[in-house]
């Protein structure tokens, strides 16, 4: 039972012999079974992190959670389920009715598709393209589609405010994001994700390049939208922001797209920075690399969880200035730097490199948080030099998370 995944395929192999079924057919039968099995599992998955984190975020809050319906309110999500299902199906008159009940499918492939190419142990994955990180930045952008067109379809007001506030978020925050996932593919030398893992075997690219998965992790977040840059359903600000039009199992297929994503970007943050299923005995037992890579990716979905419940949410102009003025250009400046020191070091021994690059990690968040609190000072220092009564407009850095100037 080592290896659960190659047991299972070979069972099933030897029945679609017995069955007379030529090699290529029987490959691809194999291929669709793969897809299918990985979009239905994800699909089950979000029943249970939507109770993970409605439990974890009450004890966060101090609430108890779900408690009702089932033992420590387990058959919640199953009531709530049944309850979108029954729900009647709204459609506005006016809306385009083709891009309408396009949009929340849209929103459930661009998740579901990114997991067919990410290895869940040695001998269990989708496909093992070569461009691996190309097809996740592509397949990605499938979910801000949905989001636009939602909003666009709905032919309402505040559905359109949130599908513009898409453009202006989720497409600012995919460049640091894209400039952080080519420091694994830099490191590794190739964008096959099983190659990405197999690179990071007895040292983590997420210890010798900590910023660039913080900032992964950072614009990542905001990609996804929650908390605090969920912007796109600012409720108090544009009602429901995109889907506030959706109603029954379509705003169901939202909702759970952005649940299966939140896991997704936890899985992404294991496979890129965290040596995805490697750990001890992972290599002989692919089984227990399977564990390894699930313990990993709820660490990095607990993350985003303790965020969303701990943080408020910061507004538009701060989010924008935080992801041009402060991620994209840390990151430009730490991929040279980077690509620099790995050519320099690339005869060394793997210690002596990644101390190196660690250390350039260092340098650059250093340099960022300098620029910061300069920033801040130079802003406090002109507001308070301003003649009163001026409305003295702070810099949206200095800013950013202050709930009284959000307030004004």
């Amino acid at each position: 039972m080592g290896d659960l995944f190659t047991t299972v395929s070979n069972w099933l192999n030897g029945i679609l012999a017995e069955a007379g079924i030529p090699p290529e057919a029987a490959e691809w039968i194999f291929a669709v079974g793969r897809a299918f099995l990985l979009g239905v599992s994800g699909l089950l998955l979000v029943v249970f992190l939507i109770w993970f984190e409605r439990k974890v975020v009450a004890r966060m809050q101090d609430r108890i959670g779900p408690n009702r319906v089932g033992p420590y309110g387990l058959f919640q999500t199953l009531a709530d389920m049944l309850k979108l299902v029954l729900k009647e199906d709204m459609v506005p008159p006016q809306a385009d009715k083709i891009l309408f009940h396009l949009a929340p499918v849209l929103a459930v492939i661009g998740v579901v598709g990114l997991w067919a190419v990410i290895p869940l142990a040695a001998t269990a994955y989708g496909v093992d393209l070569n461009v691996g990180v190309l097809y996740l930045a592509a397949t990605g952008t499938l979910g801000t589609l949905g989001i636009l067109m939602a909003g666009w379809s709905s032919r309402n007001k505040f559905a359109l405010l949130g599908a513009f506030r898409t453009v202006a978020q989720l497409v600012s925050y995919s460049v640091p994001a894209m400039l952080a996932m080519l420091v694994p593919v830099m490191l590794s030398g190739t964008m096959s994700l099983a190659g990405i893992v197999a690179a990071q075997d007895g040292f983590w690219f997420g210890v010798a390049a900590p910023l660039a998965a913080l900032v992964f992790l950072i614009a990542s977040l905001a990609e996804v939208a929650r908390a605090p840059f969920e912007l796109l359903e600012a409720e108090s600000e544009i009602v429901a922001g995109f889907h506030v039009e959706y109603s029954g199992i379509r705003f169901g297929m939202f909702f759970a797209a952005e649940f299966l994503h939140a896991f997704t970007i936890g899985a992404l943050l294991a496979v890129l920075f965290l040596g995805g299923w490697r750990g001890p005995g992972a290599a002989e037992f692919p089984t227990l690399g399977a564990l390894y890579f699930a313990a990993k990716s709820f660490a990095g979905y607990f993350l985003l969880v303790w965020v969303r419940a701990t943080l408020p949410r910061i507004r538009i102009d701060q989010m924008l200035d935080f992801c041009w003025k402060v991620l994209t250009p840390a990151m430009i400046v730490l991929i040279g730097a980077l690509v620099l020191v790995n050519r320099a070091l690339a005869g060394t021994s793997m210690w002596v490199r990644n101390g190196a690059l660690l250390g350039v990690n260092v340098l650059v968040a250093a340099g960022v948080i300098s620029l910061l609190s300069r920033s801040q000072s130079q802003s406090h220092a002109g507001a308070h030099g301003r003649a009163p009564g001026k409305g003295a407009q702070p810099c949206a850095l200095a800013g950013m998370g202050d709930e009284a100037e959000a307030a004004s």
